[in-house]
Order: structure tokens, then C-alpha cells, then sequence
């Protein structure tokens, strides 16, 4: 009897949950259903505010749940801002743009593309303005585009040119006994030069030099010609610091007038009694002005690569030749597909994973025209995908090239025997093997060696056959050196300067096409339960609580060392890591 009421009960407790989750989903559904729709109203402004992360390709999540649970991060695309901003030329109910934003979460490159459609947008006749309280130097690249420029009267404008800094572990591993073994092919793949070295080599600081000053001529250039001040007083100012305070911004002509905020409001309306709405920018793409609408059959296809490349099926975040080769493949089994644009954001990764990915493309190419668009990065083995392409087009401030491998493996065998620690090991055959326990013995060395030299030359040999240069021609501009976008067409590495639009115009001549659409790739899929891995009650994630507690700066040291543990395999990765500021 007792047995049975218990039976009974555990039915009951399990059509109560099941119930219970119904109604939980059917809640949820209902929120997701009744979302106010976006109206943009009459004699609005559209205000960029680029402070949340961009990414060249952010489609909408796709899980209703964990987005109504606010478990899915907040980020913008690059596609959609562009396309809002073309939108906007037309869009009777905007009057303009206001460029206004704290600070610019982007790579130069995709800050580039950007301005370059505001500065299409101006030709419409209507205006740009921008205000910030302190502009940082990438702010004030994009900002210098408006038509004005406001500062706040006690703000300042950092700009000083550009730099970047590198660590350097070699002391660290000889102090503490814990050490990378490297093994590379490259006088310019630096990737691993802060575990070999205590300071930069020569080739290093060769490299990271010329693509700085590549980088800094395209911004001095673009500021020069918004603000109508010659390079040379560009750089006299950024020697002096000469926007550290509003007094001297004016006296250079870095800005038009110093105002308050509430000032720069009303300058919005440009002395209109109507009241002046103003729009973010995420909500003007919420409201479906983030896409060029098309009623034509022939597509194209964009499909996006970005982050780095790792082995395996790959997600939003990095690139795996599981999703990036389905997307491919879904691609060209479309009849209604003419052509592919491959967009590429990547400082690399695998090797085998860049491989299988070429294959891919290489496939492809053989049945429809392929044109690469390169992003902020398309390096090492973002170049390997790259570079048997029919067309490539790149920004002048993307980096690329970096033509070459490398392995990397720990060694602990100094820091164990210095705490006391030995290992033996006991073996069937005498084969190459390897204990982070033990120093690297020679025939494991030459092993590997041997495995990143047939990857470096495999990988020339792709981009000699794809580029039609000799191997000769290739291996000179090489051994892991990294060029910008404008140095790499000099090279022979990039066919022409320019961004996506470009290279959807250029594919859409390459299969003749005057009328298209253009579909995006790939479509990427949350469970709810890899959602779930956050805390719901939780709005902050691990990374965002590290954030808080360390710093921007310091979080990406140590958001660059945990990298650090995920490399597995020989590479085709980015000289090094470093940020441009």
C-alpha cells in the first residue's frame, strides 16, 4: 500500500514539473512575442554609440529563451551597422548622425570601414556631428569625419600616435624553472620570441614598426583631409600632446567649439522648434534597418570567419572547420548562389584546421567565383583560407601575411627537479615522445622540426599556387613577417584596398550579376543548456566579474596567457600577441 502512494506521489511531483515547465516556457514565449516594436519616428537622429563589442558578424540569437534570460552577451555587428548607416542616407526620418560614444570597441580596421560610410553618408546632404567628453585616440579617428566636432570644456583628446607592447617570459621561465620548448620556421614569426628572449629582436621591432607606421600614415591621412590639417602638424601635435586640453584642441583645429552636453543637444536640432528624437544605433537596426532589403532570386553568399582558428566544429567565437566548411558547402549547393565572399577576421591558429578549411575553398572555387574580404586581422592562418581565393581585398589597416608556423610545448622538468621531483618513464618502443617532465630529446625534436617544416612549406606552396608566384617569390616576403593591408598589394599578398561592399561588388562582376541579395553564413545555434552553464540569476559572467576586479588592461594579459593553454598542435597563428593603442 505504502509502495503505491509513493508511486502515485512520484507521478503526481512529475506531471506538477512538467506542468510547471510548460508554463514556464509558454511565459517566456509570450515576453519574446510581445516585445514592443521598434518605431523610428519623425525628425530623429541616429546616434552611434560603438561601445559594445562589434564583431564583423553577430546574427540574432537564435534561442529565444536564453535571450529573454539575458544569458546571451550583447554585442553589434559590423554588417548591420554599415547597412543601417546606408539606410540612413535615404530614411526620411532621420535628419542625421550624431557620433557620441564613450569609447570604440572595435579593431581599426572594422573603425575604418565605418567611417568611410559615414563619410558616403555626408554626401546626402545631411549632417554629422560628434561630442564626447574625452575622446580617446581611436574616438577621435572616427569622430574627426563630422562636419563638427564638440569637446566638453574641460575634456581632453588623447592623441599621441601609435604604440604597442610586448612581454617578454624568458627571465620568468629561467627563474622558476617553467619553460615553453619552441620549435619554428621564420626569422619574423615572433609568436613564441617572448619565451626564447628577454627583448625584441631586431626583425621583431622591424616588423612591428613598419605596420605601426602603415597603420599611423592611414589615420593621419584620413584626419588630415576631415579637418583640413597637414600630416605634418598631425604629428607635431601627437610629438606634443598638443589635445590635452581644450585650449590647445582649439588652437590646432583638432575641434570646432568647446560645450556642454546639454549645449550639443540643442545644436542637434539646428534651430528647429520641432522636438529632435534621437535613435541608437542598435535600436535603428532593431527596428530592421540593419539589412538592405532585395526581392532578387541570385544571391551571394558572405560567409564570415572569425576569431581564431582551433580544430574542431567551432561557434561565434572562434573558427572551426566543422561549422566554417558546412556553411561553405551549404553555399555551393545552392543553385541561387553565384558567388562566395569569404569575410576574414582571424590572427590564425591550426594548421590542420587552416588546411582543411583551404580544401574547402578550394572545392568551391572550382564552381563559383571566391572573393576574401579581409577584417582587422586576416593573418597566418587566416591568410592560409585567404589566399587561394579569386580575388582578395583587404582594409589598408588590416594585418596580414605572417607566413609561417610554429610549435610550442611546456616543460616543467627545471621547476619539478627544483622542488624535488623526479619522473621516470617506462616505454614499449623507442619512439619520438615527449614528458613536460624531461628536457626535449633530439629525436623528438627532430620529429617535430621535420612536421613544421612540411607544414611551412605546404603552406607557401598554397599561396604560391594561388597567387601565381613563385615559391622563391613567397618564402622572400615570409618567415612569419606581418604587413598591413596597403603593404600586402605591394607584395603581391592582396589584389586592391577596400572593405565587404567591395568585395560583394567585385564577386557580383565575377559571376555577372546586376541584380543580387546577399545571405549570410553561418548560422550558429545556442542549447539552451551550454546557455544555462551561466547562472541565470546572474547577469555577469566570469569574464565581465574578472573585468571589474582587474581591469581592461590587465583582464587581456590574462585573457592572452590563457590562450596560451589552448594551443595544441603545430600553428599557423599571428607573430604575436599585442594590442595597438
Amino acid at each position: 500500500m505504502k509502495f503505491l502512494r509513493n508511486l502515485l506521489a512520484s507521478i503526481l511531483g512529475f506531471f506538477i514539473a512538467l506542468f510547471l515547465l510548460f508554463v514556464f516556457f509558454f511565459a517566456i514565449a509570450f515576453i519574446v512575442g510581445t516585445e514592443e516594436k521598434i518605431v523610428v519616428k519623425s525628425n530623429s537622429v541616429l546616434e552611434l554609440d560603438l561601445s559594445t563589442p562589434i564583431k564583423d558578424y553577430a546574427p540574432k540569437e537564435n534561442n529565444p529563451i536564453a535571450e529573454a534570460l539575458e544569458l546571451v552577451d550583447e554585442k553589434l555587428a559590423l554588417n548591420k551597422i554599415i547597412n543601417a548607416i546606408e539606410n540612413a542616407k535615404t530614411d526620411d526620418n532621420i535628419k542625421g548622425i550624431s557620433i557620441k560614444t564613450p569609447s570604440i570597441n572595435a579593431g581599426i580596421a572594422q573603425t575604418q570601414a565605418i567611417r568611410n560610410k559615414i563619410e558616403e553618408f555626408k554626401e546626402s546632404g545631411k549632417f554629422v556631428y560628434a561630442y564626447n567628453d574625452i575622446y580617446t585616440q581611436k574616438n577621435y579617428y572616427l569622430s574627426s569625419v563630422a562636419d563638427s566636432l564638440f569637446l566638453n570644456p574641460v575634456g581632453a583628446i588623447d592623441f599621441k600616435g601609435l604604440s604597442t607592447e610586448i612581454l617578454y617570459f624568458k627571465d620568468f621561465e629561467d627563474k622558476y624553472g617553467i619553460k615553453m620548448e619552441v620549435i619554428r620556421h621564420g626569422k619574423y614569426k615572433s609568436a613564441v620570441e617572448p619565451f626564447l628572449e628577454n627583448e625584441m629582436s631586431e626583425a621583431n621591432r622591424e616588423q612591428t614598426s613598419s605596420f605601426l607606421k602603415s597603420i599611423w600614415s592611414e589615420i593621419t591621412d584620413d584626419i588630415s583631409k576631415s579637418r583640413n590639417i597637414s600630416v605634418e602638424k598631425l604629428n607635431l601635435i601627437a610629438d606634443n600632446s598638443n589635445g590635452r586640453n581644450v585650449t590647445l584642441a582649439k588652437e590646432n583645429n583638432l575641434i570646432d567649439a568647446s560645450i556642454y552636453e546639454d549645449e550639443y543637444e540643442e545644436k542637434l536640432s539646428l534651430g528647429s522648434d520641432k522636438k529632435v528624437n534621437t535613435i541608437s544605433i542598435s535600436d535603428y537596426i532593431n527596428s530592421g534597418k540593419g539589412r538592405i532589403s532585395s526581392t532578387a532570386k541570385d544571391k551571394i553568399a558572405v560567409i564570415y570567419a572569425q576569431g581564431e582558428i582551433r580544430y574542431g566544429e567551432g561557434n561565434i567565437d572562434y573558427i572551426g572547420q566543422g561549422i566554417i566548411n558546412k556553411a561553405i558547402r551549404k553555399a555551393r549547393k545552392d543553385n541561387n548562389v553565384k558567388a562566395i565572399v569569404l569575410r576574414v577576421n582571424s590572427p590564425g591558429g591550426s594548421a590542420l584546421a587552416s588546411e582543411l578549411i583551404w580544401r574547402e575553398l578550394e572545392l568551391t572555387k572550382k564552381e563559383k567565383p571566391l572573393v576574401v574580404s579581409m577584417g582587422n586581422l586576416a593573418a597566418s592562418g587566416g591568410y592560409y583560407i585567404a589566399c587561394n581565393a579569386n580575388k582578395i581585398i583587404a582594409e589598408p589597416t588590416t594585418i596580414t601575411g605572417s607566413i609561417g608556423v610554429f610549435g610550442a610545448i611546456p616543460n616543467f622538468n627545471q621547476f619539478t627537479s627544483n622542488i624535488g621531483i623526479n619522473a621516470e618513464q617506462v616505454s614499449t618502443n623507442s619512439s619520438a615522445s615527449y614528458s613536460v617532465f624531461e628536457p626535449m630529446n633530439q629525436k623528438f625534436y627532430e620529429v617535430t622540426k621535420e612536421g613544421v617544416e612540411q607544414i611551412y612549406t605546404t603552406f607557401v606552396n598554397r599561396v604560391s599556387n594561388g597567387r601565381n608566384m613563385t615559391f622563391e617569390q613567397v618564402n622572400e616576403i615570409a618567415q612569419g613577417r606581418v604587413w598591413t593591408g596597403k603593404e600586402a598589394i605591394e607584395k603581391g599578398l592582396v589584389d586592391q584596398l577596400g572593405g565587404l561592399n567591395d568585395a560583394i561588388k567585385v564577386a557580383a562582376e565575377l559571376a555577372e550579376l546586376e541584380n543580387y541579395r546577399v545571405r549570410n553564413y553561418p548560422h550558429y545555434k545556442t542549447d539552451l543548456k551550454d546557455a544555462l552553464q551561466m547562472n541565470p540569476f546572474m547577469k555577469a559572467s566570469k569574464e565581465e566579474i574578472l573585468k571589474e576586479a582587474l581591469g581592461n588592461e590587465n583582464y587581456q594579459l590574462y585573457h592572452n596567457l590563457q590562450k596560451i593553454k589552448d594551443v595544441k598542435g603545430i600553428q599557423a597563428r599571428i607573430p604575436f600577441i599585442f594590442q595597438i593603442k
